[in-house]
């Protein structure tokens, strides 16, 4: 096969010669693979717990959130306006706040969420994450998640007791009164406040599984009578949850309902409530892909010099070329392609690699855990059970085509040079 004159001499300056220059030169090729295969699989990642994180949370979160600063009394009326908002698709009532919950001495401070589970399903498919157990909300009954119910050492069929911070206005006032009385007033002040502060034990139903660690280590469900009665809020909420059409198109919805909403009542979409999440993950996004692009950058850097080197030790090669009727673009052809053909099987081999730390990544994570002892994707930190990625094709083709103009690029400077030498200078002292 008849190769062309410029890249016939590329591969043959190219051929591995146990030399500094060979050295440099696979170290460079080396470097640009490096270079892409950590900007794919670090975009991918991004990429991929941007989308699990916000999946997530339209998974559990409603789409809308009907809220006001105190409490919800009028939510019946309210429910009925929301109802025949266009785009909306089911609404629940609902209770969340911090309690204390206790199994066998062991106490933590979650967050109940109290629901209707007929009206829930409507916003939110709760069943599907039930792990062990079922969805029975019936008396007094719980479900918790997962992380939480690993950390009380809890199972299906144990008594959860649970203390609320709803009365605590209550117990003060009863101590008040205690202080005050005397005798048989007392005694019923005692009988009083002992009734304040008698604790909901509640049977664990059932376990739920999100993936979303946050949400599996932190909540427990339970009815929405009983989250009335630990805050003492008789028959009002602290909210309404909303299930829309188009998550992703809940803004509209949203200023279509504040319409009927009267202050201090107000309406949030589930961007607006997880806005610092995402923004978070979108600017470390963009900062880190044109961070790892310098190690692109460094690499080019070793092209270049490689270049560089080549250039001088042939300076008798190119003052002959010169010197037979080769022409300038020629002789930048010879050395740009030698930085065309590093450039070229670095990207590549980055691809390659790259795309398979991807496909591999929980493996090779698990690895790194079991055997260095290294977490690299610790799930209390990032809030994920799995390491997520999702490849953009049009991503990883500015990944790879940037590398590879960059190494041109980086390339053609010294090729340049080379061409623009006089034959005379070259040969003058050969």
């Amino acid at each position: 096969m008849k190769l062309p004159f410029s890249f016939f001499l590329a591969l043959r300056y190219l051929k591995p010669k146990r030399t500094f220059v060979s050295i440099i030169t696979l170290i460079s090729m080396v470097g640009v693979m490096l270079g892409v295969t950590v900007l794919i699989v670090v975009i991918s990642v991004m990429t991929g717990f941007d989308r699990e994180l916000r999946q997530k949370v339209v998974d559990w979160d409603a789409h809308i959130l009907v809220s006001t600063e105190d409490v919800l009394r009028n939510w019946r009326d309210l429910t009925v306006k929301i109802r025949s908002t266009p785009g909306v698709v089911g609404t629940a009532p609902y209770v969340q706040g911090p309690v204390i919950v206790e199994f066998q001495h062991q106490r933590l401070a979650p967050l109940i969420r109290g629901i209707d589970p007929v009206e829930e399903e409507k916003v939110v498919a709760m069943k599907k994450f039930i792990k062990k157990g079922s969805l029975d909300l019936e008396g007094d009954s719980t479900v918790l998640g997962v992380e939480l119910a690993r950390k009380l050492h809890i199972d299906v069929g144990d008594k959860l007791t649970v203390y609320s911070p709803g009365n605590l206005g209550d117990i003060l006032d009863g101590i008040k009164e205690l202080e005050k009385s005397k005798g048989q007033d007392e005694r019923k002040a005692i009988d009083k406040l002992r009734e304040v502060v008698l604790p909901k034990e509640l049977t664990v139903t059932g376990i739920f599984e999100t993936g979303h660690y946050l949400h599996d280590s932190e909540f427990l469900l339970v009815p929405i009578y009983v989250g009335q009665e630990l805050y003492g809020l008789g028959d009002a909420l602290h909210g309404i949850t909303v299930r829309t059409v188009d998550p992703y198109a809940a803004d509209q919805v949203k200023k279509e309902i504040e319409k009927f909403l009267e202050p201090p009542q107000y309406a949030q979409t589930w961007i607006d409530m997880n806005n610092q999440f995402f923004e978070a993950v979108r600017l470390e996004r963009t900062v880190m892909f044109f961070l790892l692009f310098f190690i692109i950058i460094v690499a080019a850097f070793g092209i270049m010099n490689t270049l560089i080197t080549v250039t001088v030790q042939k300076t008798r090669d190119i003052g002959i070329m010169k010197a037979i009727g080769a022409n300038m673009t020629q002789i930048v052809g010879v050395f740009l392609g030698q930085g065309i053909i590093v450039g070229l099987f670095g990207t590549l081999m980055g691809l390659g690699l790259g795309m398979t730390l991807v496909r591999y990544r929980n493996e090779f994570s698990r690895w790194l855990a079991e055997t260095a002892h290294i977490e690299v994707f610790p799930k209390q930190v990032y809030q994920f059970s799995q390491l997520p990625a999702e490849v953009i094709p049009r991503d990883v083709a500015i990944i790879c085509i940037g590398a590879f103009l960059i190494c041109c690029l980086f390339a053609f400077l010294p090729a340049y040079r080379a061409a623009r030498l006089d034959p005379v200078k070259a040969l003058r002292y050969e």
